[in-house]
Formats: C-alpha cells, structure tokens, sequence
C-alpha cells in the first residue's frame, strides 16, 4: 500500500513561492499526472501522518527550449497545492 502511495507523490516543489506558502500550511508537491486529488489526499495523510484540508492541481505544459540548433521540450508535470488542516505540519529539508 505504501509502494502506492509513493507513486503518487513524486517530489516537493522547493521554490522561494512555495517556502512562502508553507508558512501557512500550504505545501507543495509534484505528482503523477494519472493522479486524482482524493489519491494526492490519501498519500500525503498516509505518508506523513497528517490531516489534510484541501487538494487543488495544476498540469504545467512543457515549453520550448532551445540549446543551439537543437530544439526541444521540458518535461510535463503535475504539481499538487495541499492545504493542511490546523495543527498539522510536514518538515521539508530544504
């Protein structure tokens, strides 16, 4: 179950943005685009043992990039934005 778990959270989002949220109980977290919010929510309360308010997502497209002439794309993701419930905290190592 727990193997699950941790192929829906792939990684937290470790941005000046996203410090600044957690201050206030928001984190964030990139997860399998397949992923539905209620899956996010079950693995984040699962995996660190707290209790979670609120679930929104974001499909980030890929954007062009170019290094010389070769052309091509970053990677598509999915980030998840988890509100926490009062009381509740994870410690990212940052």
């Amino acid at each position: 179950m727990k193997e699950s778990m941790r192929n829906v959270i792939k990684a937290p989002v470790i941005t000046e943005k996203s410090a600044a949220l957690a201050e206030n109980n928001v984190i964030t977290f990139k997860v399998d685009p397949k992923a539905n919010k209620i899956q996010i929510k079950q693995a984040v309360e699962n995996l660190f043992h707290v209790k979670v308010e609120s679930v929104n997502t974001i499909n980030v497209k890929p954007r062009k990039k170019r290094v010389g002439r070769y052309v091509g794309k970053t990677n598509r993701v999915k980030k998840a934005i988890v509100k926490l419930k009062e009381g509740s905290s994870i410690e990212l190592n940052q």
